[in-house]
């Protein structure tokens, strides 16, 4: 009993485990010279591993899909994620934000430990391997260093990612290759993105890269809804990325689709109120200029008073309940998410309608999907390794699962 698992991202790393533990033999394509490319990259600045938040919380993160992701989540939550990263070697510790992490924060580590396992299970890794389909026997077709490459499988699992990042392996070159089968595929969109804004030159050339820390962004929906969150993000060379504008990401996208743009609106203080802030604005100025007032009276420098100088009319400075709310409610208007070969993660992608309950593609027996080219997305904070490790690991064992019955007749 073979199965074949295609792509070596944390999905596939996962289903691998998940089916060689059932005693098949597995074996483990990907197209790059080396797996995990994109793990280890997403571990640089720390390797997020999951969240700490309760369940249901958490579940909500997943949004319109989440009746689809749960039940992979639900069999390995982030509880028995940490378990599975102990069984490793590896430690983790909850940050102050409910994040959970390495303790050494880096995911060379990790990746290392759960490679050696695979192998020692009897995982077979077969690399500088891209998939191209399949024959007219359903063998499956790689394209390798030596040439093309025949594969018969009992049972596949695909997990090759999405959009973003491609020059790490994750390209969506299987879009068409699932299309031309009439497997139905969400378009791909940025997601945990970066936004376009047109800036002046001054400003542009003056604050590109500089965090702006400490503010709330608010998005407020068509439906009414208001979406505040607190943090920090990054002045771009072409808008804004990072930290909260992540957190906004999909709701941003979705009305720039349906409206051409979007406004949202930062508040500069967030600690302080409109009126605390027109009481103290409103002291007399005397010969100081007004940086000086912002800096002394609302806390207002560096980029955060280049933002009021680049959105404000001239005016409003010399208005305290004007500026007062302005600083308090500053409006910005994105005009593009950035390409999708930018984003952290991606939306869109196989219909959850095309599968069955086990992952299956109902259309081609024998053929699981997981990961992030499954039609879900999630913001940042543990919540896209998570889900992509529980499709996985489902996928993993129910493709074990079927060729076994399959194989008994």
């Amino acid at each position: 009993m073979t199965i074949a698992i295609i792509g070596g991202g944390p999905a596939g790393l996962m289903a691998a485990e998940a089916a060689v533990s059932t005693g098949a033999q597995v074996e483990l394509y990907d197209s790059m010279p080396s797996v995990g490319r994109k793990f280890l990259l997403a571990g640089k600045g720390g390797l997020n591993l999951t969240h700490s938040e309760p369940i249901e919380s958490f579940l909500s993160r997943y949004g319109a899909r989440r009746a689809f992701i749960e039940p992979a989540i639900r069999s390995f939550p982030p509880s028995a994620l940490q378990a599975w990263a102990g069984e490793l070697g590896v430690r983790t510790f909850v940050g102050t934000s409910g994040r959970i992490f390495p303790v050494d924060l880096k995911a060379a580590p990790l990746l290392r430990l759960w490679l050696r396992r695979l192998r020692l299970n009897g995982v077979r890794f077969h690399v500088r391997h891209r998939w191209c389909g399949w024959d007219e026997q359903g063998r499956l077709r790689f394209l390798t260093v030596e040439g093309i490459s025949l594969v018969q499988a009992d049972a596949t699992v695909l997990a090759l990612g999405g959009g973003s990042w491609p020059q790490l392996g994750s390209d969506a070159g299987w879009v068409k290759i699932l299309s031309e089968r009439q497997v139905p595929i969400v378009p791909l969109q940025p997601a945990n993105c970066g936004f376009d804004i047109r800036w002046s030159e001054h400003f542009r050339a003056k604050f590109a890269g500089h965090p702006v820390k400490t503010v709330a962004l608010v998005v407020k929906g068509r439906d009414g809804t208001t979406i505040r969150r607190m943090g920090e993000f990054v002045i771009t060379v072409n808008g804004v990325e990072g930290g909260i504008v992540y957190m906004v990401s999909a709701s941003v996208r979705d009305m720039i689709a349906i409206g051409g743009m979007a406004t949202v609106w930062l508040d500069l203080a967030p600690d302080r109120t409109v009126k605390q802030l027109e009481h103290d604005l409103s002291r007399p100025r005397g010969k100081r200029t007004v940086a000086t007032h912002l800096k002394r009276y609302a806390g207002i420098t560096g980029v955060k008073a280049g933002l009021l100088r680049e959105v404000a009319p001239n005016d409003v400075f010399t208005d305290p309940a004007r500026l007062a709310a302005v600083i308090k409610s500053l409006p910005l208007t994105l005009v593009a998410p950035r390409p999708i070969e930018e984003a952290i993660s991606t939306a869109g992608g196989l219909s959850f309608e095309a599968l069955d309950d086990n992952l299956m593609v109902r259309s081609l027996p024998g053929v699981f999907c997981a990961g992030e080219m499954l039609d879900w997305e999630a913001p940042t904070g543990g919540y896209l390794l998570t889900a992509c490790l529980a499709t996985g690991r489902l996928a993993g064992g129910k493709a074990a699962q079927w060729s076994k019955t399959d194989a008994m007749g």
